[in-house]
């Protein structure tokens, strides 16, 4: 994982495409309007149309970062929802399929 993700809570996901022309100002000013959130607290993802780039957007104390990956095969999947955490955003940057879900949920139950 990103150490620039590391202590994020919320991982807000743009699920339209973005102009990737966009720098920290435009890219701050899109997380605003679309999110309705504060620029300060979350992190932002966005994908290219092509779904083979993707940035990422967040505050710390000094300042933005602003992280670029770019496949050489392949796509990311777009998630099902716009809110992710770290774990299903880590999964997500190393191609797995969120809405995959291969393992049955387990419920605890009690020995007598």
């Amino acid at each position: 994982m990103m150490p620039v993700l590391a202590g994020s809570a919320v991982v807000r996901v743009s699920l339209a495409p973005v102009d990737f022309r966009l720098g920290l100002d435009g890219l701050s000013l899109r997380a605003q309007a679309v999110a309705g959130a504060s620029v300060f607290s979350d992190v932002f993802v966005f994908f290219n149309r092509g779904l083979d780039k993707v940035k990422i957007l967040r505050y710390d104390r000094h300042g933005f970062w602003l992280c670029y990956q770019r496949l050489a095969r392949g796509r990311f999947v777009l998630p099902g929802s716009a809110v992710l955490d770290a774990v299903e955003l880590g999964l997500l940057l190393e191609g797995i399929d969120l809405s995959v879900r291969r393992l049955a949920p387990v419920v605890a139950q009690r020995l007598a």
